[in-house]
């Protein structure tokens, strides 16, 4: 049925944003490959939220496990297949508000940590601190100032890249959930169903 191939579609994209939400998180804790960074836990706090790892990962994993298997039950939740259809619609805009969740956490710390900026050891203080704090994000356009981050070496670039990729993932992901959930409730609620022919585009 098309709802069940749509279903599929989108939950197929879940399922890749959130590996590379996990990926992306758990490259922030290793800055140029390095390891002691993050055992002498001299990262930013925001690197330690694990919300590419948790929110935009695990959270999103949840609805795009749910919207994977909807599309092979044919069942109903009251037993019989005529009320498959709606509560399969339900289940998935239920699912998808977790990943609502998982998203939206992702997308809040991705830019505060962003605004933020790295924490690093710095050239003038010759501690560690974060140097950036102030600009309010800033020093995103002032390449100059860049390099008062000693330690870790290029922990600005490491860091915008990143974050940045994590803000624009957990965009699309909550976009996803969004358009799920509406979907999910117009279907369940309204009872919508779909003729023999798919005509949904995904």
């Amino acid at each position: 049925m098309c709802f069940g191939s749509c279903a599929r579609c989108v939950g197929y994209k879940l399922l890749v944003l959130a590996l590379l939400c996990i990926v992306a998180n758990t490259l922030l804790y290793f800055p140029n490959g390095e390891t002691r960074f993050a055992s002498e836990h001299h990262l930013s706090k925001y690197v330690e939220c694990l919300h590419g790892i948790v929110g935009g990962g695990i959270l999103v994993l949840i609805p795009a496990a749910v919207l994977i298997g909807i599309h092979n039950d044919n069942g109903g939740c009251l037993g019989d297949q005529g009320s498959g259809k709606g509560c399969a619609m339900l289940a998935s805009a239920l699912a998808a508000f977790v990943g609502i969740l998982g998203s939206g956490y992702c997308i809040i710390i991705s830019a505060l940590g962003l605004s933020q900026g790295p924490y690093c050891f710095t050239r003038p203080e010759r501690n560690w601190i974060y140097p950036f704090t102030d600009s309010s994000g800033g020093y995103l356009f002032e390449y100059n100032k860049w390099s008062e981050c000693q330690e870790p070496q290029n922990i600005v670039q490491w860091n915008v890249t990143l974050f940045s990729i994590l803000l624009v993932l957990g965009g699309i992901e909550f976009i996803l959930c969004f358009i799920q959930i509406i979907r999910g409730i117009l279907g369940g609620v309204c009872g919508l169903c779909c003729s023999h022919e798919e005509t949904y585009v995904c």
